[in-house]
């Protein structure tokens, strides 16, 4: 890959995509082309030496480059994965490993709030700590009408997109000491929703306004509350929720002319993860390529 010199707009793959469509949930090694999760470009730089880390989803797209990234850093990784997602995870886990950092993977499924205590449960039993969680995990469908929206996908979009985030803190706030991190995954959907994706989007907004909240009750405990809200990422949940015209197209409409990669998102996280960010408290920071968010 070039050095940062390069022009954003050029620096990866522009629309027209091969038209491209996957079964849910997708995988990262299928899409065309694959995405960049930074493993040939991530510099670490000791940021995160000595912590543990959550990222759930974290086998492939944005999940997979955070990973690499903490790992990089200093940081133990745990990922969730559903169970489709095996081959990605694997994946995933040779990444961290290669860092020289240990990773657990766990099979789960995060929208059932048993699964999330278990997830918890397997990361303290395995680090003994908690120092940062990545909400990451989410579910997306397109519909072509209001109407054509089913009650058991928009419980399950609920389910996994923002109830997991209570599930999943509630559980992980006993383990977590100070200094701890909470990094939840917004969406500029959550500011310019698309109809297609509603319920999606509606997730994203409360997914701000829970990050806020909770940034305020718990700095007192000294664990901090943010959010990341990409734009457009070329990751699995695209081809495994849009159509395939869609996909040809997908992030073209944006003033970088192009999606994002998931190895452009990772160093926001580790920002927010690290003391680098002490002082950053119940934020959204915005990687949108351009979009502007209120």
């Amino acid at each position: 890959m070039a050095g940062d010199e390069q022009h954003p707009a050029e620096k990866y793959p522009r629309p027209q995509f091969p038209p491209q469509e996957q079964q849910h949930p997708g995988l990262q090694s299928e899409m065309e082309p694959e995405p960049d999760y930074g493993y040939d470009s991530y510099r670490g730089h000791g940021r995160l030496d000595g912590r543990s880390a959550v990222v759930t989803g974290g086998d492939s797209g944005i999940g997979r480059a955070v990973a690499l990234a903490f790992a990089r850093e200093g940081a133990d990784v745990l990922i969730t994965h559903l169970e489709a997602e095996e081959p990605d995870a694997a994946e995933s886990v040779r990444a961290v490993e290669d860092a020289g950092r240990r990773a657990v993977r766990v099979a789960a499924d995060v929208s059932d709030r048993e699964q999330c205590r278990a997830l918890v449960d397997r990361a303290v039993a395995e680090f003994g700590k908690v120092d940062v969680l990545v909400n990451n995990a989410a579910y997306q469908m397109s519909f072509d009408s209001f109407d054509a929206i089913p009650p058991d996908l928009l419980e399950h979009t609920f389910r996994t997109n923002i109830m997991a985030m209570f599930w999943t803190a509630q559980a992980a706030l006993p383990h977590m000491p100070e200094g701890g991190s909470i990094i939840n995954v917004a969406s500029i959907q959550a500011y310019k929703p698309s109809p297609p994706l509603l319920p999606y989007a509606t997730t994203k907004g409360a997914i701000v306004t829970f990050t806020k909240g909770l940034a305020q009750e718990l700095v007192g405990r000294g664990i901090r509350v943010n959010a990341v809200a990409p734009g457009p990422v070329w990751t699995p949940i695209i081809p495994a929720s849009m159509p395939a015209d869609h996909t040809a197209e997908f992030g073209g409409s944006s003033p970088t002319g192009r999606p994002g990669q998931p190895a452009e998102l990772a160093p926001a996280f580790v920002f927010l993860a690290s003391q680098e960010a002490s002082f950053v408290n119940g934020e959204t920071l915005g990687v949108t390529g351009g979009q502007p968010m209120p």
